[in-house]
């Protein structure tokens, strides 16, 4: 592990696995229907299965799967399916042939300076290309809000400090003035999502998977990561509270860009 790149743990980011599907496939519904890549890049392609989705939807194309995360890519080579996984991070990702079609799903939004990341990426997209990308929207929202509450209300504040999290979601003006100069046509949506989660703790659950991950492992004493833990725990149940018929309602929403060069 390092401090830019935690250790993920892919069976517990698959225990939502549905909600976390429902985002992604959105997206791939809306890439464009007359696309026909010949070279593919997931960013942040995790265990692989929507490189792997891509991969049989273009059977003529080249599907390169890109994650920083071994232990997501180890999953990934498990998988029936002829992609080219790649270990390393985006933000060093220099593809040596132009893509046709860059996909990501919920993983920029771990980078900082969207302002020139995004640009980046849509600028080695070849001609009639499609760059289609999907974050979570951070500002304002109970679930950030939370995370970064308990991470700055104790004494572990100086040990997070620094660990990398969830960066915040500009506005989609942002990303269309961002975007627009490099595309032909360029179309921005967000999707708020309702998640009725089920189970004792199904909130601590869910971002153990994601956002609070990063921060436990920068923890090491035991006893600090219980009272991390506690106090954040404390704050989900106060902005979460458990429904009359045992549920948890998990408002998360999305926001999504398709970007034609």
């Amino acid at each position: 592990m390092t401090a830019d790149h935690p250790n993920w743990d892919p069976v517990l980011y698959d225990r939502y696995k549905s909600y976390r599907d429902r985002p992604a496939l959105d997206l791939l519904l809306q890439i464009p229907g007359d696309l026909t890549p010949r070279e593919i890049w997931d960013l942040g392609c995790g265990t692989g299965e929507h490189a792997a989705v891509l991969g049989a939807r273009h059977p003529g194309a080249r599907v390169h799967g890109l994650d920083a995360s071994g232990e997501m890519l180890a999953v990934a080579r498990r998988r029936p399916t002829d992609v080219d996984w790649v270990q390393g991070g985006i933000e060093d990702w220099r593809p040596s042939a132009q893509p046709d079609l860059v996909f990501s799903n919920a993983a920029l939004q771990w980078l900082p300076d969207h302002g020139r990341l995004f640009p980046r990426i849509m600028q080695t997209i070849a001609r009639r290309g499609v760059f289609a990308c999907q974050i979570p929207i951070s500002e304002g929202e109970s679930w950030s809000d939370t995370l970064r509450a308990a991470k700055e209300d104790g004494p572990w504040e100086a040990k997070l400090a620094h660990v990398r999290e969830v960066q915040p979601t500009a506005r989609p003006e942002d990303y269309y003035r961002w975007l627009g100069p490099h595309c032909a046509s360029i179309d921005i949506w967000s999707t708020r999502y309702l998640h009725v989660l089920e189970g004792e703790d199904p909130v601590v659950e869910w971002m153990s998977g994601t956002a609070l991950r990063p921060l436990v492992q920068a923890l090491d004493d035991e006893r600090e990561r219980e009272a991390f833990l506690a106090a954040y725990r404390r704050r989900v149940e106060a902005a979460f509270p458990r429904q009359p018929d045992g549920t948890t309602l998990f408002p998360f929403p999305r926001l999504f860009m398709i970007g034609r060069r």
